[in-house]
């Protein structure tokens, strides 16, 4: 630590308990403290001139004058363990706060030397560090059981209370989905805790909530986590039933029953599933229904029930009788899933069999074998899809309607860890511990991306609009959150997307700048990621998807402003004349200014020969071609070029006033008899412009910013064009090539509306 006002000097504590004065700049010691006999944790100034706190791992802090080398005060904790953290309040009150290692925070009153306050149960793990804001009664704590925690002292007594804190998963999640459309995700940790995350906004995430666990526990005299439910090892949730009744089931690990939740209000729920009371055996799978009335469960003894979400009452059993115990599976049930249509439920044991089941009637339809010990399945309601994982590392895709194998998977060396299907249900996305994070085409049978990180991913979830993926690792509390390259890139064509062959290896982002930035730097020439960089350059930026049209991607405001620019100009129109400043120096004399700064009045012979100058420029204006502009010049190379991709970048840049000027310096003003209209550079420019119109609408590339330009530029120029034959037929051509557009995009619209209309009249 850096001592207050003493210049280039240090105190180092170490471990065997000494504390020394060094001189940076020198790099000499300068003192030597006789130390306190235990390891120093910490050590922080004080707002008084030479005096410092030091922590000790055995609980005790010391408050000591540098300068002398003399001790003025010394606590000692009453729980046991290290002092880690230390800070002064500087708002005028004498109090300096001390967390430990057990995650309690006590508070010292340096003028009583005593203890004024402790909070015992301030954070679940050792605290790493404090801090008070200055001059204002707040303290701010940090624990390793990822939270962040803000005291304020404002009660009568002088004790703190918790204002608001940030937290997280205090252990590795095992379980996350996401959930609101993609704005949500569900994860549940080893910590006991079931969490909601917000991926727009950080406020809105929270802990659900398991009925008063703080009281029960200070009741109790036990942890929190203590009274908390088992980790959740699976869950399912239905967004289609949120207002009426409990749409999220949990399976816990060694537990008997399956447990609901309320997200609405986000709290557990009233009922608790319990399935085959005679023959309790911990529950392993679950699965809701599409209609969100239904959850059915899988136990560890192969028993399968299903039960009302609303009543939380059985709703009967699954029981194959050709099974010897009378029971669903003759093993573990590893996975249960239900048909978008309440006509079907899919059920896989761990030996290998999977069975379909009439949903309502709950009798066996068929069954077959997958040959090994099934690990994990995962169906896709849209497509009639499963994905089984085996222990043999290959991922079979089934037809459930057909009953037969449709694709099969291979190149994961290690257990596979999850799966999740895109909601299209054309990608199917899978983890392992090898690290490899890979991307099947389902439709093109075959692998179109691998991923290779540093850490092994242990639960994935891929947002509905397939633009964000979720991953969990190994050991690692939080959530990552990745940015789907094949979105924002541009690229039409599955061959622009990595290859399976080549794995692209990504490190985690690390919290520490220090610790990230140099290992990501060295990253970077590898010949794997820059590829992966290439999947958004030009030869993909171009291409145009048939039939369709690209938009620009501009703010709204920004092309439909070059509509009403007419509008925006009368709504800002001053009311009043501008005032002269009064603050002008009273010897030079001023004229007001639109900007309001002060201009100076010219004196009047500059003012004749500005005159004179002007009156030589307009003329050699009329006479000569126009003065060319950078917008102009670069119409004229991208036409020589025949390329105007960079002329559009240029103008969508540009404000919606300056664009307009800039069409407007081709206005004729005055109808010059002397000068041929073909030599008129006013003309040429016009012609150029309608045919990058030509070209662009013909190109179907950024839609309505064209069409809003088109707009703008027909409105100062269309006298022009009506009264030119050359430009007559060039915008008679334009009209055939809008007209042509307009009708395909209006047959486009028209059968997405039919289908709209189809599906918003039919059952399902």
């Amino acid at each position: 630590m850096h001592p207050d006002t003493y210049l280039n000097k240090v105190i180092l504590g170490s471990q065997e308990g000494s504390l020394q004065l060094w001189n940076i700049s020198t790099k000499k010691k300068l003192y030597d403290f006789k130390g306190w006999n235990s390891s120093i944790c910490c050590c922080v100034s004080s707002p008084a001139l030479d005096v410092v706190a030091v922590g000790c791992a055995d609980g005790k802090i010391h408050v000591h004058n540098i300068r002398y080398d003399e001790g003025v005060v010394t606590f000692s904790h009453s729980t046991r363990g290290a002092v880690t953290a230390l800070s002064f309040s500087t708002d005028g009150q004498p109090l300096l706060a001390s967390g430990g290692s057990s995650g309690v925070i006590s508070i010292w009153n340096l003028d009583k030397r005593r203890l004024q306050s402790i909070i015992r149960e301030a954070h679940d793990c050792s605290i790493t560090a404090l801090h008070f804001f200055a001059n204002e009664p707040v303290l701010m704590s940090s624990s390793v059981d990822n939270s962040m925690k803000m005291w304020i002292f404002d009660t009568s007594d002088g004790d703190p209370r918790l204002l608001r804190f940030r937290s997280g998963h205090s252990a590795p999640p095992l379980c996350i989905k996401f959930y609101a459309n993609g704005r949500h995700i569900l994860s549940a940790g080893q910590d006991r805790a079931f969490r909601l995350f917000s991926v727009i906004q950080d406020q809105q995430s929270r802990e659900l909530s398991q009925r008063h666990v703080s009281k029960r526990a200070k009741k109790l005299r036990l942890k929190e986590e203590e009274i908390k439910l088992k980790p959740v090892i699976a869950f399912d949730v239905a967004e289609i039933r949120e207002r009426d009744w409990c749409n999220v089931v949990t399976c816990h690990m060694d537990t008997a029953q399956a447990y609901v939740w309320r997200l609405q209000n986000f709290v557990l729920g009233e009922h608790i599933l319990t399935p085959s009371p005679e023959n309790q055996t911990p529950v392993k799978a679950c699965a809701i229904s599409a209609c969100g009335n239904f959850a059915v469960l899988g136990t560890a003894g192969g028993w399968i029930e299903r039960f009302n979400l609303q009543s939380g009452i059985s709703r009967g059993s699954y029981v194959d009788i050709s099974e010897r115990k009378s029971c669903g599976h003759d093993g573990e049930v590893v996975g249960v899933a239900c048909d978008s249509t309440n006509t079907l439920m899919i059920s896989a044991g761990f030996h290998g069999d999977v069975k379909v089941w009439d949903f309502k009637g709950r009798e066996l339809k068929s069954r077959w074998e997958i040959g090994c010990s099934v690990v994990k399945i995962i169906y896709h309601r849209s497509n009639g899809l499963l994905a089984t994982v085996s222990d043999d590392l290959i991922i079979r895709l089934f037809d459930v309607v057909a009953l037969r194998m449709v694709r099969k998977f291979e190149g994961h060396t290690d257990r596979i860890t999850d799966m999740c299907f895109s909601e299209d249900g054309k990608w199917l996305l899978s983890s392992s511990m090898d690290g490899s994070l890979r991307i099947w085409d389902v439709i093109l049978a075959r692998q179109i991306d691998a991923i290779q990180v540093n850490v092994c991913i242990t639960a994935l979830s891929l947002s509905p609009n397939m633009d964000v993926l979720a991953t969990t690792h190994v050991d690692q509390n939080g959530v990552y959150l990745w940015v789907n390259q094949a979105m924002f890139s541009g690229s039409s064509s599955v061959d622009s997307y990595g290859s399976g062959k080549e794995i692209v290896s990504m490190k985690l982002p690390s919290v520490s700048s220090g610790e990230g930035s140099q290992e990501e730097d060295s990253d970077k020439p590898v010949v794997n990621h820059s590829q992966y960089q290439d999947t958004s350059r030009t030869p993909y930026l171009n291409q145009q998807i048939p039939d369709l049209v690209t938009l620009s991607l501009l703010p709204k405001s920004q092309w439909q402003s070059l509509i009403n620019l007419d509008i925006i100009k009368i709504r800002n129109k001053p009311i009043e004349p501008p005032k002269k400043p009064e603050k002008a120096p009273f010897f030079l004399p001023s004229i007001p200014s639109l900007s309001g700064e002060i201009s100076f009045k010219p004196s009047e012979s500059s003012n004749e020969e500005k005159d004179a100058v002007a009156d030589q420029l307009e003329k050699s204006r009329s006479r000569t071609n126009l003065p060319v502009s950078q917008l102009m010049q670069l119409l004229q190379t991208s036409a020589d070029m025949k390329n105007f991709s960079q002329f559009t970048e240029y103008i969508k840049n540009l404000s919606s006033s300056t664009l307009d000027m800039e069409l407007r310096m081709l206005q004729i003003i005055d109808d010059d008899d002397e000068q041929e209209p073909d030599k008129r550079a006013e003309l040429y420019y016009i012609e150029l412009l309608l045919d990058y119109f030509i070209h662009e609408i013909s190109c179907r590339n950024n839609f309505e910013f064209i069409q809003a330009v088109i707009r703008l530029f027909l409105k100062i120029h269309g006298e022009t064009i009506r009264r030119q034959s050359k430009l007559q037929d060039k915008a008679q051509k334009l009209l055939e090539i809008q007209s042509a557009i307009w009708q395909r995009v209006d047959k486009l619209f028209q059968s997405v509306r039919c289908m709209v209309t189809f599906l918003s009249n039919s059952q399902f």
